[in-house]
């Protein structure tokens, strides 16, 4: 192996350190382009959006501000609370918007492993059901609006799909407290 003179090695670790500065200096401006960016979009204080879960022409009024101010919702299927948490966390963080949406497969994974999900979809339904009463129960709190939706399913998941109607009619019957409806859309 060549030996590497003093001078080269220190040249060498210059040019290193400048590369690694100039990368974090690049990684520092994105962050702040990525903040103004948020900043842009966020609901401005004394916005009149609703808080907590939006439903009907809140979920509309939710929908016409972000497309007049340029900017998407994110979602994210939730599988259990410390998500759900997280996500709530982050909209209030970012004073925006959030879809919260459950899957077939997140709503049983919700329900726990002690549960079988047989062919009704039962344990995935009661775990969808769940987790939209967590979101309901906190999301005023944190402040912004929380669009609760529903994820797709195939023609084989319907019974599930089936399921979550049939509680959501529950719903509007008064067997859970407060939600007029448990989901702002079903998908």
């Amino acid at each position: 192996m060549a030996a590497i003179s003093q001078q080269a090695l220190c040249a060498k670790t210059s040019v290193a350190g400048a590369k690694l500065n100039a990368k974090r200096v690049s990684q520092r401006k994105a962050v702040k382009a990525f903040s103004a960016r948020a900043q842009a979009v966020a609901a401005p204080a004394g916005t009149s959006l609703k808080k907590g879960v939006v439903t009907g022409d809140d979920y509309i009024a939710v929908m016409n501000h972000a497309r007049a101010n340029g900017y998407a919702i994110p979602a994210v299927n939730c599988t259990m609370s410390p998500i759900i948490n997280a996500c709530l966390e982050a909209a209030k963080k970012a004073n925006a918007p959030m879809i919260i949406q459950f899957s077939n497969g997140g709503g049983a994974y919700m329900a726990g492993k002690g549960l079988k999900n047989e062919s009704d979809q039962k344990a995935a339904v009661m775990g969808c059901v769940a987790g939209a009463l967590h979101v309901r129960a906190l999301a005023e709190f944190y402040g912004v609006p929380i669009i609760l939706h529903t994820d797709h399913c195939s023609k084989a998941l319907l019974p599930w799909f089936d399921g979550l109607l049939e509680a959501n009619e529950e719903v509007r019957d008064g067997a859970f407290p407060n939600p007029a409806s448990l989901f702002t859309t079903p998908s």
